[in-house]
């Protein structure tokens, strides 16, 4: 009973702030559940002392939550299908060399770029500690997030074209950034050392990313033509969630990247789905349900990233503000770095102008899957530094980048590429 308390919790929250933000505020549906449970939870931190009782009780529950959990073995499966169904492969084509390289080249540069410029940060604020460790950070935050991303960009009004690419490089970088991840804590607990040879780190990397494309493709085909075989909405929406709930965890149990297979199964079902396996009144039942999903978890999501801050301890916010402020712009110093480079080394088929540059660095925004590595990690690894300043990365990428790429599309008109 206490997984159904807690999902009732989260779901009376998110729709009561849902409720304030459309009511009185009006701001985009994520950016205003997160402004909201921010206030809360600061209000909770200030006046506590008057409300001791509803300030230990939110506390307990929001620590109780482990997001790490959640969002990586659950909540993200669902967003990430749920977004790429609604994207038309004919569009992936057309830019999926600019996807595959922002996804997987931009994000270890980013890793790297991060990593270094921390490591010396750090060594002039006299907190010195491994080069090893500032990577693991490069590598939590340099994946744009998906959850926010696809946010975002259904208001934004971004060129289609650039909107395409930044949306289909936050769904698939997750698969190389986990691994990386993943990868340079082994070596950390490892006292540096280096245990893994690069063929094995690259054959590891190669099957997860390619076996979960495959994975996904074959889910996707078996449920559409499971589908095809019916005319029946109800069960074809609950082929769709077997798809999520039961093919995801089958993925991953035989060691491949369960989100890419998730983004590839939505592709697939999406579009060859659509076209060959469902009448028009399936297609608007699927098209709803998944719209409603994808509403409530990610009202969830950014309730729960505004609420952290009711767990993280004010003297570590006010030890590493300043560096958390730092952070934010090595972060974007990073993500120029990592979109400059191969626009300049590669040759992509379409010339990259600084204002389109501008658009995919600004539009590269962090969220739940950033703050949700920064709290998977051991004590021994610094989880409180890299958790603040991971938080004041993700807040300024929601409020300030999320809320102003529109205006800095606007100011594109004129522009070669559209």
């Amino acid at each position: 009973m206490e997984l159904y308390y807690v999902l009732s919790a989260l779901i009376v929250l998110s729709s009561l702030f849902s409720y304030i933000n459309a009511r009185f505020i009006k701001m985009p549906s994520t950016v205003g559940v997160m402004m909201i449970a921010m206030i809360v939870s600061i209000a909770l931190v200030i006046f506590g002392n008057l409300v001791p009782e509803t300030q230990s009780r939110l506390t307990s529950f929001v620590k109780s939550i482990n997001l790490h959990d959640l969002l990586m073995g659950a909540m993200l499966n669902f967003l990430l299908f749920a977004g790429a169904l609604h994207i038309r492969i004919n569009d992936l084509k057309e830019q999926r060399f600019a996807i595959i390289i922002f996804s997987s080249v931009s994000v270890v540069l980013s890793t790297f770029v991060v990593g270094i410029l921390l490591y010396i940060i750090l060594i002039l604020f006299n907190f010195p500690i491994s080069f090893i460790e500032c990577l693991i950070f490069g590598a939590l935050i340099s994946p744009t997030d998906p959850i926010a991303v696809l946010g975002v960009l259904k208001n934004a009004k971004v060129p289609r074209s650039i909107e395409i690419k930044v949306a289909g490089e936050s769904l698939f970088n997750d698969g190389v950034a986990v691994v990386l991840f993943i990868a340079l804590i082994g070596i950390a607990k490892n006292q540096g050392e280096l245990t893994i040879s690069a063929p094995i780190f690259i054959w590891h990397l190669v099957k997860e990313v390619l076996g979960g494309l495959i994975m996904g493709v074959l889910l996707g085909i078996t449920a559409s033509r499971s589908m095809k075989r019916i005319n029946s909405y109800n069960v074809e929406v609950m082929i769709t969630l077997a798809v999520v709930m039961g093919g995801s965890s089958f993925v991953a149990g035989l060691g491949f990247s369960g989100p890419l297979a998730m983004v590839m199964a939505g592709l697939v079902i999406g579009n060859y789905g659509r076209r060959r396996a469902l009448s028009e009144l399936s297609r608007d039942y699927l098209d709803k349900f998944w719209e409603l999903i994808d509403e409530i978890m990610n009202a969830i999501l950014f309730l729960l990233i505004g609420l952290q801050l009711l767990i993280i301890p004010v003297k570590d916010i006010k030890h590493f503000w300043l560096i958390g402020l730092i952070s934010i712009l090595i972060v974007l110093t990073a993500r120029f770095f990592s979109i400059w480079i191969p626009t300049k080394i590669i040759h992509f088929k379409e010339k990259f102008t600084k204002k389109t540059i501008a658009i995919l660095v600004w539009g590269g925004l962090r969220g739940g899957v950033s703050v949700a590595l920064a709290l998977s990690l051991d004590e021994s690894l610094n989880k409180n530094l890299f958790v603040v300043i991971t938080f004041f990365v993700v807040v300024f990428s929601i409020f300030v980048q999320g809320m102003s790429i529109a205006r800095i599309a606007k100011h594109r008109k004129g522009d070669s590429i559209s």
